[in-house]
């Protein structure tokens, strides 16, 4: 007979029998910073009735000022996820949020229309290095349940802060913090990035460089303009009367975007492994998603645009009346995964349709009546699991070593998406709003439930 003594537990063992909550608290780190620079996507959306009074700006300036920040974002971000395999990711997103920060406090000082979409364009290029490290750390650092609730909080800050964005910059306008007016809702994420690139500093793993890898310069140098030609004629077209530069300028865009398909098939390592497109669910998903957002993107920009001009509200109660959808987004978009299994393939495909009729009834509520707020808690209520199932879907099969490639596709479709939805529809808006803010509401919303239509139809053949 062996008697064998028990081993008092000690602080060594107990350590042992906790989990490991260190990649949990990253987690939170990573994603407070990915908050922030989603934010400012859309925090500057109730602000460009006090920023257009303030600097004497067009409504092309103020396009750009909203556009600007996600034309720099979408240009880098496929750079940005490769830098972070050549350099390391801490690097990557530590140097981002710090360029980040700072562009934020040149925004915050602008003195000029041109020199805030200058920092805007700037600090989109920051956000550009820090936001494809979240996707590449979460596909690095979580398997198999914890990557599946890893991503779900992914697409649900990424809910919340396109909508929060709208309520935060709403409130801090309307407050008018030391007279400051609209210029408050940059100068906030300073302090904010100076404590995620700190705590970055501590809990991010270094990372050595991914031997083998190099930057793709010749594709860089062809994505770069292509996004340019086609994004700025959008965004100036109506302004200036839709002259014959303007579709010149579309059409070298998207014969820039065919060689840039042509140049990344030859090369050796190339900017957008088209490879990665062949994963299951990942092709299928980008252009679902890319429906989504540039919907998305079209009716955060014209719903804001009338609450204010169309309704004459304050920006803060342009803000406070997004809130209830927003959050309803947010939940649903990180607790989806609680429905049962058998339902949740079709979750985007359901989800998209009932947007698709929210924003019909947007269009028939365009007087900011009842018929408007339930518009608004409908959208959360479908947008939300369609959107946090569609990321699950398209990300869960990826393989580790094809984490950054197709992060970088992720992030930029969500941010090119949104860039081309402000551009289009927001020049359809203030086309038509010359007129009328509610008829222009009215078709915006229409035509955003067509696309939202057609993003079904993609997530059904998925």
């Amino acid at each position: 007979m062996t008697l064998t003594t028990p081993v008092p537990a000690g602080p060594a063992t107990d350590r042992a029998a906790r989990p490991d909550r260190r990649p949990w608290f990253l987690l939170a780190v990573l994603l407070l910073g990915q908050f922030m620079a989603l934010l400012d996507v859309t925090v500057v959306n109730v602000a460009m009735t006090g920023i257009r009074t303030d600097l004497h700006t067009s409504g092309a300036a103020l396009q750009l000022v909203v556009s600007g920040y996600t034309v720099g974002y979408a240009m880098l971000l496929i750079t940005g996820a490769r830098l972070g395999e050549l350099f390391g990711r801490r690097r990557l997103f530590v140097t981002g949020t710090i360029a980040f920060t700072v562009c934020s406090l040149l925004c915050g000082l602008a003195p000029g229309a041109a020199p805030l979409i200058v920092a805007r364009i700037a600090q989109g290029a920051g956000a550009a290095l820090m936001m494809p490290q979240v996707i590449s750390v979460i596909q690095a650092q979580f398997t198999g349940a914890a990557r599946a609730k890893a991503l779900s909080a992914y697409t649900a800050v990424i809910s919340v802060a396109f909508v929060a964005g709208q309520v935060l910059g709403g409130v801090l306008v309307g407050a008018d913090l030391f007279g400051a007016g609209w210029r408050p809702i940059f100068l906030v994420n300073v302090p904010i990035g100076v404590l995620v690139a700190v705590f970055a500093l501590k809990l991010l793993p270094g990372g050595a460089a991914k031997a083998g890898r190099r930057l793709d310069l010749a594709g860089l140098a062809i994505a770069v303009p292509a996004v340019v030609l086609v994004v700025l004629p959008l965004v100036l077209g109506h302004e200036t009367g839709w002259p014959a530069w303007t579709y010149g300028s579309i059409a070298v865009g998207v014969l820039l975007a065919v060689l840039f398909v042509v140049v990344e098939r030859r090369v050796r390592d190339p900017l957008v492994d088209l490879a990665a497109l062949k994963i299951r669910g990942v092709a299928p998903g980008l252009a679902t998603l890319g429906a989504g957002v540039a919907s998305y993107g079209g009716f955060l920009f014209c719903v804001s645009l009338h609450l204010q001009s169309g309704l004459g509200k304050t920006a803060m109660a342009a803000g406070l009346a997004m809130a209830p959808g927003g959050v309803v987004f947010g939940l649903c978009g990180f607790f989806w995964n609680r429905l049962p299994r058998r339902v949740h393939a079709w979750l985007t495909p359901c989800g998209y349709v009932g947007s698709a009729i929210a924003y019909a009834l947007l269009a028939l509520g365009s007087d900011g009546g009842a018929l408007f707020f339930v518009a608004l808690l409908l959208f959360g209520l479908s947008m939300g699991p369609a959107f946090g199932s569609l990321m699950v879907n398209a990300l869960t099969h990826v393989p580790l070593e094809r984490a950054a490639d197709v992060s970088g596709l992720l992030t930029t479709t969500l941010q090119l998406g949104q860039v081309v939805g402000v551009a289009t529809f927001g020049s359809l808006f203030l086309t038509l709003a010359v007129t009328s803010s509610a008829t222009a509401l009215t078709t915006t919303m229409t035509c955003a439930a067509v696309l939202l239509l057609a993003g079904a139809g993609l997530a059904v053949r998925r």
